[in-house]
């Protein structure tokens, strides 16, 4: 009897490709099995440094994001004659539409560039989008952080030389103790799950602060049910406990920090609070032996930790320990008094804060190696404290983020476990000056490009870029007194004040992969309305013109009136970049690419090539030659032969000529080819000599000189006390020796929340809102299987999860009569909703919450009109609002972080009932989308295949 062979797969058809994930904000490197131009399946890279081959559900289902019927096929055009947002249009050539781009772009230009306002999603490009808005001179530039956590980056990099988000890791494989504070499951997904199973093999101790308990949270050790927006008063009650028991890191605070610098004590005067300094404008501090001033900055000296003194002109100076110590040993602070506030109780708070303090203390670690500090002087070793933390957007949604993510901080800084082994580690380009020595462009003119970045951190009034009567300069009012330190721009706001004319009227409006029509906007049916507005006088709309480039169909295509679409990941040549937000590691320079895998079947380009050509179109002078011409033949000669300064580009591996240069030279024409080459990702691991304490490292700090890090190689303290914070004080109290606001609201919110020290405060909607009438926190979570509003579309999710619930401790919805899966109704200040319940144990008490951006328009993102995403899915966003609750004699002001602009997602507070009997079914509802030209009929079932089925029965 011949033996029968089943062949299910014909390799000599498929080919091996290697890319960079794009289903979040990860990065994985994929291993992509091609077939027939089509993605037979997709693995995780095994050499990677992110992932290490780990692949979650959502990188997996890349095949079904690149088959989603939802995706763009042609440049469309709305309709002539047709009103916005009804979803009328025809498509055009990419030459019709670039060159009426182009036509209105050289209008808005040669006039008044501020007329562009261009906000991006998470596109993971700002280096390039940034160099765009910067040439082009507008200053109306950001992209989704202010949104999204720039809380974790703000407050971190005004205190430290990096911070939470992009810029560092806990030390995973050494830390023995580890608190992750307000992280969603989605959040680098597969590094997290990686490091959890190590650290939970390892018996290392896992706490989690969180109001839900999810995903990470529910395989801690020890769940901390947090009430939202008070994880800043719970770190400073920690704080209290380590000082009040005398648990702090007194050599890291000297060595490391701004702890001995002496601070003026003079209230009513311009230098309160300001460093005593020298006439070179070095902080003076207390040397214990020569018993005198000196410079705080001098190697050698030893400085007070503790000490009040008068200086010789008679004024008062006390060390910033000094100032410190008085503020948290303060009783406010006390366990005692902040349980009731936070819902953590007293003995969980002092437990908490001295286990941590013996692990720190008497559990530390060395690693046998010589390394140089900053001065010269030479050790044998690096001595860690193995308690590291995490936190994420559960802290900065928050109006009072920037604080609290400081507060975070400053527990790490008190227990001396940053970037040492077992710490809280930087990731190249970090450590960098504190903060970051850019200053946003305040200027802007004709055909112009902007002298510096639209964006930037502020260190003194004088940075703000506002006008002579002190009004905003920015279409979202960042850098203005309203939000002075609004480093990633309020892409939330730029609607509702472009819609008001506040603080002036804009031409166009260009989004990319921003869907602020739905889930990226608060108030989402107030916006809608806003985007097709017209002004009575002229019955023009408000926002005359509205360009929208995405790859797929989302709910802000339907208000476009020029759409240019995009191509997938798996179709376009992208950068990771050093420049940008690359994949570093916190032992090693980590950057990574995407490039063609699949030819696109539509008529599509990717916005990376648009921008180039548009550059070259308008003339940028970045872009273009002596004689006017482009100096780039598209995206991918961009990337190559740009360069930030010399040698330094957009990808550090393989440069100079022959390609045998890393970090730092000259362009090589085939760069792309070796990124190919090796698997699409560059790695250049730090010897152990550079890989802790950076910040006075020597060899490191002149090795991230060479790399184009930081410009020169000096020390980087820690500043727990900042002193920009205090001017920006000063300016509030009126006694600010430069610029000061003249509104009297600007006045006491710059007086109250720009605290030169981390503090906690109510957050703001809250503070306007009546708690006994809306008794419930109400948050959303980003589940893991779903990233924005990106995923809902795929077929193989969709199958994970395809409606979302309100969530609700059980024991609290059973008191108040509310049934499991029952329908309730949802109110806020701001709005009311319909949404069906689900009870379960693991929730805070006065807490609910539910999946981030679940539910859609009916008709968007290529499914079906009754898609159970569009009939029970529901955004929480109908709940809130972009703007604080009036109050009397107030304009309106942004619901956001006074500091930084933070969107404050999670200050709502709800009340929550049951529905009458017969009401049913998710509310409000919105009109079904209208499909678009030549768009394909949504399928019942998705599938698809590479080859013929290979049929397994006998």
């Amino acid at each position: 009897m011949s033996e029968t062979i089943t062949v299910f797969e014909d390799h000599s058809k498929q080919r091996i490709e290697y890319s960079t994930c794009y289903m979040c904000a990860c990065r994985c490197g994929i291993k992509v099995t091609v077939e027939n131009n089509n993605i037979r399946f997709i693995q995780g890279n095994r050499e990677h440094p992110t992932n290490r081959g780990v692949l979650c559900a959502k990188g997996s289902a890349g095949i079904m994001k690149q088959n989603s019927p939802a995706k763009l096929h042609h440049p469309l055009l709305r309709k002539p004659g047709t009103a916005r947002g009804a979803g009328e249009f025809v498509p055009i050539s990419w030459n019709e539409a670039l060159d009426m781009l182009t036509k209105r772009l050289q209008h808005i230009r040669s006039t008044d560039p501020n007329r562009l306002a261009f906000f991006t999603g998470r596109d993971q490009m700002q280096a390039l989008t940034g160099l765009w808005a910067q040439q082009f001179g507008t200053l109306n530039w950001a992209a989704h952080g202010g949104f999204c956590s720039v809380n974790m980056a703000a407050g971190g990099l005004y205190m430290m030389p990096f911070a939470f988000w992009e810029f560092g890791d806990p030390d995973w494989d050494r830390t023995k103790y580890f608190m992750l504070w307000g992280v969603a499951e989605d959040h680098a997904s597969n590094p997290i799950k990686i490091a959890l199973e190590g650290l939970k093999r390892r018996g290392a101790k896992f706490v989690a602060v969180n109001p839900a308990r999810t995903g990470y949270q529910a395989i801690a050790d020890e769940w901390v049910a947090i009430r939202p927006g008070t994880d800043g008063l719970l770190a400073l009650s920690m704080v209290h406990v380590l000082l009040k028991h005398e648990l702090f890191d007194w050599d890291f605070l000297i060595r490391y920090t701004n702890a001995p610098f002496l601070v003026i004590q003079h209230p009513g005067h311009s230098d309160d609070g300001l460093f005593w300094r020298t006439e070179s404008g070095e902080p003076y501090a207390w040397d214990m032996c020569q018993k005198t001033f000196v410079t705080g900055t001098d190697a050698g000296i030893a400085p007070s930790l503790l000490g009040e003194y008068q200086t010789p002109d008679g004024k008062t100076v006390k060390t910033v320990f000094s100032v410190l110590a008085e503020k948290y040993l303060d009783e406010a602070y006390a366990p005692e008094r902040v349980a009731e506030t936070t819902g953590v109780p007293a003995e969980t708070i002092e437990r908490l804060a001295l286990e941590m303090a013996h692990v720190a203390f008497e559990e530390t670690i060395e690693i046998a190696c010589e390394w140089t500090d900053w001065a010269g002087r030479k050790h044998d070793r690096f001595i860690g404290r193995p308690v590291s933390m995490y936190a994420m957007r559960g802290v900065s949604a928050h109006s009072n983020g920037f604080q609290s993510a400081r507060a975070i901080h400053l527990l790490q800084i008190l227990l001396g476990t940053i970037d040492c082994p077992g710490g809280f580690c930087a990731k190249p380009p970090y450590p960098k000056p504190v903060p970051p020595p850019i200053k946003p462009a305040q200027h802007s003119a004709p055909n112009t490009p902007l002298k510096s970045s639209p964006l930037g951190y502020p260190t003194a009034p004088e940075d703000l870029v506002i006008d002579e009567q002190g009004r905003p300069k920015r279409i979202d009012k960042a850098f203005s007194w309203e939000s002075p330190l609004a480093i990633q721009g309020l892409l939330h706001m730029v609607i509702t004040n472009a819609h008001n004319y506040d603080p002036y009227r804009i031409d166009t409006l260009m989004l990319f992969m921003a869907n602020m029509a739905w889930n990226s906007s608060m108030n989402t049916a107030e916006i809608q309305k806003m985007l097709v507005a017209k002004d009575p006088e002229d019955g023009e709309y408000r926002i005359p013109f509205i360009v929208v480039s995405d790859a797929f169909h989302s709910e802000m295509v339907n208000f476009a009136d020029l759409v240019l679409p995009d191509t997938t990941y798996l179709e376009r040549y992208d950068t990771l970049s050093m420049l940008d937000r690359p994949i570093s590691e916190t032992d090693a320079v980590c950057d990574s690419i995407r490039h063609p895998i699949l030819e696109p079947n539509r008529d599509v380009r990717a916005w990376q090539e648009v921008l180039v050509d548009l550059a070259g179109r308008l003339g940028f002078p970045a872009f273009v030659n002596a004689k006017g011409e482009p100096r780039y033949k598209g995206y991918k000669d961009f990337i190559v032969y740009y360069e930030k300064e010399p040698g330094i580009g957009f990808l550090s591996g393989w440069r100079g000529e022959k390609g045998d240069q890393h970090l730092r030279g000259a362009p090589n024409p085939k760069q792309w080819e070796a990124y190919i080459e090796h698997k699409s990702f560059f790695q250049y691991h730090l010897p152990m000599s550079l890989r802790y304490f950076r910040s006075a490292n020597k060899d490191y700090l002149e090795f991230a000189v060479e790399a184009g890090y930081i410009p020169e190689a000096k020390p980087i303290l820690i500043e727990l006390y900042s002193e920009p914070l205090q001017k920006f004080r000063l300016a509030g109290l009126g006694l600010y020796d430069g610029p000061q606001p003249k509104d009297p609201v600007d006045r006491e919110r710059l007086a109250t929340y720009f605290d030169p020290l981390p503090i906690w405060y109510e957050p703001l909607e809250q503070q306007r809102v009546d708690a006994e009438e809306y008794p419930f926190f109400a948050v959303n979570q980003r589940p893991m299987m779903m990233y924005h509003s990106w995923d809902s579309q795929n077929a193989w999710l969709r199958q994970i999860i395809a409606q979302n619930y309100l969530y609700m401790n059980r024991e609290r919805g059973e008191q108040m009569g509310i049934k499991d899966q029952s329908w309730v109704w949802v109110e806020s200040h701001n709005g009311k909703i319909r949404v069906q319940v689900k009870l379960i144990e693991g929730c805070q008490h006065n807490t609910v919450w539910t999946w981030n951006a679940i539910g859609k328009q009916s008709g968007a993102w290529g499914l079906t009109p009754d898609a159970p995403e569009a009939t029970r899915g529901f955004l929480m966003n109908h709940l809130i609002s972009e703007l604080l609750p009036d109050k009397q004699g107030e304009r309106r002001l942004t619901n956001s972080d006074p500091i930084t602009g933070q969107a404050a997602w999670y200050d709502l507070r709800v009340r929550v009932y049951p529905a009458a009997p017969g009401e049913e079914g998710v509310w409000p509802t919105f009109p079904t989308i209208k499909p678009l030209p030549e768009e394909p009929k949504q399928p019942d079932r998705l599938r698809y295949h590479t080859h013929n089925p290979v049929n397994l029965k006998s």
